[in-house]
């Protein structure tokens, strides 16, 4: 049971493998002609079926847009001839989006995808947090945008505001300059009642 993001197989519960009886072709056998072993066995399979449907399917349901398909599942034939599924997987697309913005959305959906059933599975935790990281780098990279983008415009500013003045940056930082090598001149102290 899982969400394919990263690409793991979904593992087979050797109990439930096909049995030596059940041949390609055979027909359900009617529970009368079970043992009580194996209508047990396809009770427990029966209860398998449906958490492995109800667990894809809830990542189906949260997947919206980002489903490849729709789910697939690992059956196996029980003593009853009936193929009940016991692994299932939906892939999920987990590429990056066009913009840092829409790959922080994707993989927020992600993530809801991947969490989605009540129990999530390993491969599913993966999955989320595999998506929790493409987002954080897809944050990082928005930030690191908007940051040159201020930069820029501050820089832009700065030389704006030289031109106002009439000199350029290099007529400034050399006034600077000569500012601080020159000689201080001598301050006088001087009294004032009127202060």
């Amino acid at each position: 049971m899982g969400i394919d993001g990263i690409g793991a197989i979904p593992q087979t519960n050797s109990a439930y493998a096909p049995r030596a009886r059940s041949s390609p072709g055979a027909q359900a056998a009617s529970p009368s002609q079970l043992t009580p072993q194996e209508q047990q066995q396809v009770q427990k399979l029966r209860q398998t079926d449906l958490k492995v449907r109800a667990h894809e399917q809830a990542h189906l349901a949260a997947a919206a847009g980002l489903a490849i398909g729709g789910a697939h599942f690992e059956t196996v034939r029980g003593p009853d001839g009936r193929q009940y599924a016991v692994a299932g997987e939906v892939g999920i697309d987990v590429s990056p989006a066009q913009s840092p913005e829409q790959t922080i959305d994707k993989a927020r959906r992600i993530q809801a995808a991947a969490l989605a059933p009540a129990d999530p599975s390993a491969q599913d935790r993966a999955v989320a947090a595999a998506a929790a990281q493409m987002a954080a780098q897809a944050s990082a990279e928005l930030q690191h945008a908007q940051a040159d983008e201020a930069a820029d415009g501050q820089d832009n500013g700065v030389a704006a505001l030289l031109r106002q003045d009439g000199q350029d940056e290099g007529t400034k930082r050399r006034d600077a300059i000569e500012a601080y090598t020159q000689p201080k001149p001598e301050v006088v102290s001087t009294f004032s009642l009127f202060a």
